[in-house]
């Protein structure tokens, strides 16, 4: 634990094995539908099979007559118990990133009241003595629900000619921009202009796991226990308690085993709410649990974006200038993340590369559709898309070489930090850290033979046309404005590591306790736990999501190690009667002048917190590179080669690395071949079961190689480490479509939409769209 000496640790770095792999496989998982506390009710949600309507008349005098029912919930008894003497509205779920008073109109109430604006939007909650009964209570709810007209699409929303907030008039909720320079200025008498129009579809993160919840009242000691928190739960902590009317002290949230976040899982959702309002109602614990249809038809959707892009150039391939105006159907609230793919999509637009003027707008609009969040890389996967197909087409315009269109527009190392564009109207800022972008398009270049893999080029082989791509990448990481950490020194000179991010399968107590032994100078075995998820175990914590929880997480155990050692010097100089300076700390003992020493265990229970606090993000970046072979008969594509190339500043441990790069790639790849919600013009889901919502599976892509680096370290961070989970997915839709695109130019195909389904491609061929 010295840090006087010379650091002799190194297990930050190495392919460790994840550490809390060994409980899931032995079957000791505890995830949140495996807790039952004695005397528990169950919960179910009536959700509304009305896209847009008025909510006339609730009859629930059935319902609550049935067996085993013992209490049926809408927005009339949330009201009558908060306020039976007023009209105070229903509570209403903040917006926890890009706050601001032009959204407030927008946001969800936690159940519905005077009108529903979705299928699946709660209704009532009905709570008994089994999740059976309670389901069969539904069926003895009356709603009567007077429909209006859906907003099922963008041109609808646009159009206004159905408005779903009555007091704002308009389905436009705000358009956020995103200026650097001057691009109108560029525009002018540029030598080379191009404008396209493309789609990204709405999809999600769908996890293996969906949504459940446990709430547990203590009305002895006036405490509020909620488990099945995710992701943020400090400030899921905050909106529970303020709806509630308890102090923040008075709410712990708790977390369990995940089986999967990726932005979507954590965030605050009417049930949250309605759960634990149910459970103080009643005097006993409830727990709900979602199933998948519920999964498809209520949890955060994603993506769901047009945009025309227009990029001025000079003729040797330089781009002077982006302009683009986007729209992005939100659904139909804003809910907490609710903006943050579409200010994404604005900033990042530029991507790697150097463009000095640009201006992208982007509007969001709200449907009859389920409210959208976050998704792996949410706006970025989108923006990649649009830009890394634009560039594809201006460069054979141009006559030059894809590659080295972006290599002559790719900023470079000496240029940094070099800021994005700045989102005017939320006063946001940000700059890449650092980076050396040639290295990794060089590199994915190399992996994937593009000198001998390019000469097959649109090239008919088996009766398959062959095409091959590829784009470059930012992913920005590290999000602030701080995490915490606290070490205890425990009785056998062990250390328990107490952290506010938040574990959703990424292996975070795995690279945590890399981190931490590493910091302290002690074998990991002396780790004796990272414990995470419960608003207890710190005074404050954000969370992970954005690639944060290593740069900013970690970074707060370093600070705390430091804090500890500095404890404990300054402990036995008390006891030694001498200056902290002169202790020195070996093994499991601490030693003064002379050699006189103490036992490290004298000075168990020691804790200390840590804290780093920053707003400078990391910006890790990369190269990806695709294969493919083109059936003209069927459509289908067949992805032969995946490179994925990312420096990641200074990797933790290479292993869950790689897991996460893979893992995110195949997202990306369902993304752009398979998944897809389909709504019908009355605001229907289509796709709302997984036989209609398709997924990959493990067989579908086998050929995907992921390569690390670690260059260019962060400069903003002790640990020079970037985000890191979000990368793989990114530039998947662009380099896969330009793929195609070069397969199939001989016959004219241009695609400017996702999903790459057979069906889609193969009318692209046979129509003649382009």
């Amino acid at each position: 634990m010295d840090g006087t000496t010379a650091r002799s640790n190194r297990f930050v770095g190495r392919p460790i094995e994840r550490i809390e792999d060994l409980r899931f496989l032995r079957g000791r998982g505890q995830y949140i539908d495996d807790l039952a506390p004695q005397d528990v009710l169950h919960a179910v949600v009536l959700r509304s099979s009305v896209a847009h309507g008025l909510i006339r008349r609730i009859d629930a005098s059935g319902a609550r007559a049935r067996p085993g029912v013992h209490a049926l919930i809408t927005a009339h008894e949330i009201a009558q118990h908060f306020a039976p003497d007023s009209t105070l509205p229903i509570p209403v779920i903040p917006m926890r990133q890009e706050p601001t008073p032009q959204l407030k109109p927008y946001e969800q109430p936690v159940i519905a009241h005077g009108k529903v604006r979705y299928v699946g939007e709660p209704i009532a909650l009905v709570v008994a003595e089994s999740a059976a009964l309670a389901e069969d209570a539904l069926e003895y709810i009356d709603v009567e629900v007077e429909p209006l007209a859906a907003v099922a699409d963008r041109d609808a929303a646009r159009a206004d000619h159905s408005i779903l907030f009555d007091t704002t008039g308009t389905n436009r909720a705000i358009t956020v921009t995103a200026v650097r320079g001057d691009a109108d200025a560029a525009f002018k008498n540029a030598p080379y202009i191009r404008r396209e129009r493309f789609k990204v579809q709405r999809h999600a993160a769908v996890p293996m796991e969906p949504r459940g919840l446990l709430a547990e009242w203590d009305g002895a000691n006036q405490r509020m226990t909620l488990s099945g928190a995710a992701k943020v739960p400090f400030n899921n902590r905050r909106i529970l308690a303020k709806m509630l009317a308890l102090p923040e002290s008075s709410v712990r949230l708790v977390e369990c085993d995940v089986g999967g976040g990726f932005g979507a899982r954590g965030e605050f959702y009417p049930e949250d709410f309605l759960i634990p309002f149910a459970a103080r109602l009643l005097g006993r614990p409830v727990k709900w649990t979602e199933d998948r249809r519920e999964n498809l038809l209520a949890t955060n959707h994603a993506r769901d974006a047009e945009c025309e892009l227009e990029i001025a150039c000079t003729r040797d391939g330089r781009i002077l200038a982006l302009r683009g105006q986007a729209f992005t159907d939100v659904g139909a609230y804003l809910r907490t993340v609710g903006a943050t793919a579409s200010r994404n999509i604005a900033q990042v637009m530029s991507g790697p590369y150097r463009v000095p003027n640009i201006r992208i707008d982007v509007s969001l609009l709200v449907t009859n559709k389920t409210p959208s969040g976050t998704y792996r890389a949410p706006g970025r996967y989108e923006a990649d898309f649009f830009r890394e197909r634009l560039f594809d087409i201006v460069a054979r315009d141009l006559k030059m070489d894809r590659v080295e269109f972006r290599r002559r527009n790719l900023i470079a190392e000496a240029e940094m930090p070099y800021p994005l564009a700045k989102i005017v109207n939320l006063d946001i800022e940000t700059e890449c850290d650092s980076g050396d972008y040639q290295i990794t398009l060089d590199r994915a270049l190399r992996e994937i033979n593009w000198a001998e893999t390019a000469k097959l080029q649109n090239r008919l082989i088996d009766g398959c046309y062959h095409g091959v791509a590829v784009g470059c990448y930012l992913e920005g990481g590290a999000s602030g404005p701080k995490e915490t950490a606290r070490l205890v020194l425990e009785a056998d000179c062990s250390v328990s590591v107490y952290v506010g991010s938040s574990a959703v399968g990424q292996g975070l107590e795995t690279v945590f306790a890399q981190i931490a032994a590493d910091a302290l100078e002690i074998p990991m075995d002396r780790i004796r736990g990272v414990f995470h998820g419960s608003t207890d175990y710190v005074s404050e914590g954000v969370g992970s999501f954005s690639s944060r929880s290593v740069v900013m997480g970690g970074s707060a155990i370093v600070i705390a190690a430091e804090r500890l050692r500095e404890a404990v010097r300054a402990g036995a100089a008390e006891r030694l009667g001498c200056a902290k300076e002169d202790i020195k700390i070996e093994d499991l003992a601490v030693f003064g002048p002379g050699r006189a020493s103490i036992a490290l265990r004298e000075f168990a229970g020691l804790s200390v917190e840590g804290v780093f606090a920053s707003n400078k993000r990391t910006y890790s970046y990369g190269a990806h590179a695709a294969h493919v072979a083109v059936d003209p008969k069927t459509g289908h594509v067949r992805l032969i080669d995946y490179v994925a190339v990312e420096d990641v500043g200074r990797i933790i441990n290479p292993l869950t690395l790689h897991g996460q790069c893979v893992g995110a790639i195949v997202q990306g790849l369902g993304g752009t071949f398979l998944e897809h919600f389909i709504y019908d013009e009355q605001g229907q889901l289509l796709t709302g079961s997984l036989a209609d919502y398709m997924m990959p599976t493990a067989s579908d892509f086998p050929n995907i190689r992921a390569v690390a680096l670690e260059d260019k370290p962060s400069p903003n961070n002790p640990l020079g480490a970037k985000g890191a989970g979000e990368g793989g997915v990114i530039p998947v839709g662009g380099v896969i479509s330009n793929a195609v695109a070069a397969a199939l130019a001989p016959l004219g195909v241009e695609p400017r939409e996702l999903p790459l389904s057979p069906e889609r491609v193969w009318r692209l061929i046979n129509d003649g769209l382009v």
